[in-house]
């Protein structure tokens, strides 16, 4: 079975390791320092992780990823690569449904901030494996959205979501909806078809968990 977590992990270090540590990223503010120390607390420091996802534990979580940020750039590029095994979040039995959609998403902040970026020809694989937390995403990015918006995936599948209203319709390969909907809309090869204002509503919310 193929391993995607694990390829877009190792295609992810390497271009850091070749970029270093102050290339820029699709994260507005951040280097690739910053989003590597991003993942290794992410799996390393389940006591900081939270901060990700929780408000009152932003400061405390950010506190930590800034001290893992100030390691020299070999250790932290070599703590993004191998992952801890005891992680609940990089063990064998989770690597997969954890970290595809992590890694795919954070190899491209990377590759997309670079000059004449072009996407990739993802394996079919990779791209049926993306379909499903695309689809997560959407139900939780848009599910106060003020119109109905289908999201199709051609060859994958498709879904309604938002609060009803305008209709709009949202296509894309599986690995672009993922980036629009995680908000990065500016990056993504999408197609976005209904009345305009709700279309340019839609390329400039804040989507995202």
């Amino acid at each position: 079975m193929p391993r995607y977590a694990r390829t877009e992990r190792e295609a992810l270090a390497d271009l850091m390791w070749e970029l270093g540590p102050d290339a820029p990223t699709v994260n507005e503010g951040w280097t690739t320092r910053d989003l590597a120390a991003h993942l290794v607390v992410r799996e390393r420091r389940p006591d900081a992780a939270g901060g990700i996802l929780l408000p009152p534990l932003r400061g405390y979580g950010e506190r930590v990823r800034l001290r893992v940020a100030a390691l020299p750039w070999a250790d932290l590029v070599g703590r993004v690569r191998r992952p801890p095994v005891w992680s609940p979040l990089s063990n064998p039995l989770t690597d997969e449904l954890a970290n595809t959609l992590e890694f795919f998403i954070h190899h491209e902040d990377v590759r997309r901030a670079r000059s004449g970026w072009l996407p990739r020809d993802l394996p079919a694989g990779l791209q049926a494996r993306l379909w499903k937390p695309a689809g997560l995403l959407a139900r939780t990015a848009l599910r106060r959205f003020p119109a109905d918006v289908l999201v199709q995936a051609p060859g994958h599948g498709e879904l309604t979501v938002g609060r009803g209203g305008d209709r709009l319709r949202l296509v894309g390969a599986p690995g672009e909806l993922a980036l629009f909907l995680s908000g990065r809309q500016r990056v993504a090869r999408v197609q976005i078809d209904g009345p305009s204002a709700a279309a340019e509503r839609l390329r400039t919310a804040r989507l995202g968990f």
